[in-house]
């Protein structure tokens, strides 16, 4: 009897040492998951932000050029500024568009949730085998 009772005692200790060591996990993994939403609020909107740049600076390097066709049928000299503006919001579009190109294809959700996930299944598999 009293074999069976310090073995009652010892599957007991070890199941709630258990069910802590699931809970501690299962809320770093929760914690985990809440850092990443955030980030990935943040790279939305900066993706926004990127894609709003290349929007404006876009319209701005069109009116610009189209202001520069019409003064070229004018005069001159206010077609060289009007070009030179025009190269100058075409090449801040086009860098930010670039930007935006490598953000969206460096892009990845909630890839820390999923390794830790991989390596607790691992682990799990590991102890239960």
């Amino acid at each position: 009897m009293e074999e069976s009772s310090v073995s009652l005692g010892q599957l007991a200790a070890a199941s709630k040492t258990f069910g802590r060591r699931l809970l501690t996990i299962g809320e770093n993994r929760l914690e985990l998951l809440m850092v990443e939403m955030q980030e990935g609020r943040e790279r939305c909107l900066r993706a926004i932000l990127l894609a709003c740049g290349v929007a404006a600076f876009g319209l701005l390097a069109g009116i610009t050029l189209t202001a520069a066709i019409v003064v070229l049928l004018w005069a001159c000299s206010p077609v060289a500024v009007l070009l030179i503006l025009t190269a100058l919001y075409g090449a801040a579009g086009v860098c930010l568009y670039r930007q935006l190109i490598r953000l969206q294809r460096d892009w990845q959700t909630l890839s820390a949730s999923r390794d830790q996930l991989r390596k607790d299944s691992a682990c799990l598999k590991k102890l239960l085998t």
